[in-house]
């Protein structure tokens, strides 16, 4: 082994040779360990050099292929947070590819009061080394504004597992498909959200019984997709998927877990961060056996040491650069905020990425919460950061249910929730709209279900949230009740117009434009399986097109769509107020009607809002009503001469089309409409 470069980390392919460079503060050696395609050692060589505290040192001659890992000489002094154990192999943080997952076996923990002796290396994956170059012609990312976003959270297996004609179906070459491709493109997605695709673990407790870890949220290495998606084990098909959904317009998201690992507590396996340097790489309590566990994963990833931020902010880069991706949403993103004082917005992770030019240009969504002290920061980020906002989801739920007194609540959630967002210069769009995600029912869950039903997931239905704002209309489940059946397709298409009609950013759950069910489990986490498979053949095609409707209108209409938040504020450009709020008898809503928990109907007038630029896209006014109670009339706003009131979207009638109307007009029960101010 040769002296070779502290940087880049990682193992470096230079043409003749590969150079290996890995972190460790507190170790006393480090072997790289290289294996054979069989998976047996081959060599043990000693790291020759230390800059600092990164190790490296180069091997002529080795090429891409290669397989390897290393093993860590140090104190084992749980007590000080040190568990170096050389029996145990370790991934390399900054591996590209691995060649699988662990197989569980006593040999991969590495001890608590004294290190295990075992070796783990024959139930361990190894590590790949990687030429990463891909031939990306005239590629070119949409880069499409996140006021013209519709981001479409999926599964990788999920979306593609039974899509009809999708080639490779359950991996990422499925989601390059012309098939897929298709779907996206008339549906109208500008940005597929994609859960977790970096190599993640199948959880011990999972697979003692019978179940996987479908969703992905225990990663494994920060850098390696995750190998279950591959179809030939090799980078390029995740390239390769990216380059094609660009090709047509779509950009990709990746939900990213930097907030903790899946090595668990202190009696948790030895994979690699705990073996490299535990005290370094993870957030200790004052007795150092013991982990923060500020995620509810049994540790916290310590953000604040220099080089576990390095690794976080690499690893971004890479998935960025290298593989192409166009933004990532965070989970659990308050853990990376946390300072021994708290969430801090301007903690170093923030401030980090806020200064980097490549990720500073990306589309970057917290999830707004971890469950440790303090975490729920729901509107407390900084810009550039989007939010997911679960009390929008909350809020659009109950107002539908005909829970009393949420007409100011849809009030708020359908200009953004400014309340929550407009502060520090920040948009409408910082607001990720959603009525479902992954995590909890769908969409035709929503209006089935009143309790959950996750008796699967082999924990006595006592996983997953318990408070769903969920509605059965009468009959828990399926039903051959024509009633019930039109009363739940009315409630979805109320909601997914609600949705695309706020002002924010809308994201649609994959499935949820189908009517894809989850047979009541909120919580599928464990489900690799026909319960989380999207049924395309089961298709609610009317509803499909409906929201293919709504999608094509949101795109059409700048007033529905717009980066300033409305406020009811005078235009300089014309005088004319940005937003009215309407009784159904046309007078304006006093302080009277807001307190009022009985209202059952909200009416509002969208204009372009104050400060819109002169060189913005603009136009007159759109007229929405919402009633989540009985049938009743309608006033409209007066219009100047030349112009008038045209009907586009009435949930009631889907198939109506575009109508001209009077100044009254009959609203049924339970429905939406949106008005359009046209010229006569």
């Amino acid at each position: 082994m040769l002296a070779g470069r502290a940087a880049p980390l990682g193992a470096s392919f230079d043409g003749d040779g590969v150079n290996f460079a890995v972190f460790s503060e507190h170790a006393e050696a480090i072997h790289l360990c290289l294996f054979d395609e069989h998976g047996t050692e081959t060599a043990r060589l000693a790291m020759p050099e230390r800059d600092g505290d990164i190790w490296y040192g180069r091997v002529p001659g080795l090429t891409p292929g290669q397989l390897y890992g290393y093993r860590v000489e140090g104190p084992f002094a749980p007590r000080e947070g040190h568990r170096f154990n050389p029996a145990k192999l370790l991934l390399d943080p900054y591996a590209r590819r691995l060649t699988g997952h662990p197989t569980w076996h006593a040999a991969l923990y590495g001890g608590s009061e004294a290190p295990d002796p075992h070796d783990s290396a024959r139930y361990m994956p190894k590590c790949v080394v990687e030429d990463t170059s891909f031939d990306w012609g005239s590629h070119k990312a949409p880069n499409t504004p996140l006021e013209e976003s519709i981001i479409y959270e999926a599964h990788v297996k999920g979306l593609t597992k039974k899509f009809p004609g999708a080639d490779h179906p359950g991996h990422f070459l499925s989601l390059a498909s012309d098939a897929v491709l298709e779907h996206l493109i008339k549906l109208g997605i500008t940005a597929v959200e994609l859960l977790p695709v970096h190599a993640f673990l199948n959880d011990r407790f999972l697979v003692k019984k019978g179940l996987v870890n479908y969703w992905g949220y225990q990663t494994l290495g920060f850098f390696a997709p995750e190998p279950r998606y591959l179809s030939h084990g090799r980078l390029w098909e995740f390239q390769y998927m990216v380059a094609r959904l660009h090709s047509v317009g779509i950009e990709v998201i990746l939900d990213v877990v930097y907030n903790h690992t899946c090595e668990g507590d202190e009696n948790g396996p030895t994979f690699s961060f705990r073996g490299l340097d535990n005290r370094s790489y993870y957030r200790l309590h004052e007795d150092k056996r013991f982990y923060h566990n500020d995620t509810g994963t049994g540790n916290t990833v310590n953000i604040e040491h220099p080089m576990v931020l390095r690794m976080v902010l690499d690893s971004l880069r890479y998935w960025s650069t290298t593989m192409g991706v166009d933004g990532f949403r965070f989970d659990l993103c308050s853990t990376l905020g946390r300072t021994e004082t708290g969430f801090d917005p301007n903690g170093a992770f923030f401030k980090a990425v806020r200064q980097d030019p490549v990720l500073a240009t990306k589309k970057l969504i917290a999830e707004p919460w971890d469950i440790g002290p303090g975490g729920y920061q729901l509107g407390n980020y900084p810009p550039p950061f989007a939010e997911w906002n679960d009390q929008y989801r909350d809020g659009v739920r109950r107002f539908w249910r005909g829970d009393l007194g949420h007409v100011p609540v849809l009030a708020d959630r359908i200009t953004g929730s400014a309340g929550l967002f407009d502060h520090s210069g920040r948009h409408a769009t910082s607001s990720v709209n959603l009525l479902t995600a992954h995590d909890g029912f769908t969409l035709m869950d929503v209006v089935s279900y009143t309790e959950r039903h996750n008796e699967a997931n082999g924990e006595n239905n006592r996983d997953g949230h318990g408070e769903n704002y969920s509605d059965n209309f009468g009959v828990e489940g399926p039903t051959a009740d024509a009633e019930i059946v039109e009363k739940r397709a009315q409630r979805r298409r109320n909601m997914m117009a609600t949705l695309l009609l706020s002002q924010g950013t809308p994201m649609i759950l994959a499935g949820d434009e189908l009517g894809n069910s989850q047979n009541g489990n909120n919580n599928a986490y464990a489900q690799d399986n026909d319960t989380t498979w999207i049924d395309w053949e089961a298709a609610d095609e009317a509803f499909l097109a409906f929201t293919r409707w709504l999608i094509s209108f949101r795109k059409a209409h700048p007033i529905l769509r717009q980066k300033r938040f409305l406020h009811s504020i005078p235009r300089k450009v014309d005088g004319v107020t940005d937003l009215f709020w309407w009784r159904p008898d046309g007078a304006e809503m006093t302080r009277a009607d807001w307190t009022n928990g009985h209202m059952t109907v909200l009416c509002a007038e969208f204009r372009m809002a104050s400060g819109t630029p002169k060189y913005a896209q603009r136009e007159e006014a759109i007229y929405l009503a919402f009633n989540s109670g009985d049938a009743t009339a309608l006033t409209l706003p007066k219009l100047p001469d030349g112009f008038c009131w045209v009907r586009h979207v009435d949930t009631a009638s889907p198939d109506l089309g575009a109508e001209r109307v009077g100044t009254t007009i009959q609203m049924a029960a339970n429905s939406v409409i949106a008005l359009v101010e046209e010229p006569v």
